[in-house]
């Protein structure tokens, strides 16, 4: 399942989260947003936690829309620190969009995984 986000819990869901989040901009009258859907669950089942998907209705958070400029719909993009990471939009299709969301899978599961846990490295204790 997807969590729905709108301007209201996007900083806390979207900004602030520690992990990087795939953020899915729709609406429900958009037929490729539906198409999409299926191959979205399976790229969120396969990141585990490793990546957090959430769905943002464009119609209802018009302010958002604008924010990041929407030109398409579907548009995902993914948002690391609250900065964009990439930016998926005007893909012709399913295997468009799967080869895409496989490079984004592929570059972050061999990132280290800062996320999880805060603890630092003590230097002084290393020698030389």
């Amino acid at each position: 399942m997807v969590l729905s986000v709108s301007e209201q819990t996007f900083t806390q869901e979207v900004l602030e989260s520690p992990i990087p989040v795939l953020v899915n901009f729709e609406a429900p009258w958009c037929g490729l947003c539906r198409i999409i859907h299926p191959l979205l669950l399976q790229f969120q089942a396969q990141c585990g936690d490793e990546i957090k998907l959430v769905g943002v209705n464009a119609d209802q958070n018009f302010k958002l829309s604008t924010t990041y400029r929407l030109k398409s719909l579907p548009t995902l993009l993914l948002i690391e620190n609250g900065t964009v990471r990439h930016r998926l939009e005007g893909f012709r299709g399913r295997e468009d969009l799967r080869l895409a969301l496989e490079d984004i899978k592929v570059s972050y599961s061999s990132y280290p995984k800062i996320y999880k846990s805060p603890k630092t490295v003590d230097l002084e204790r290393r020698s030389a």
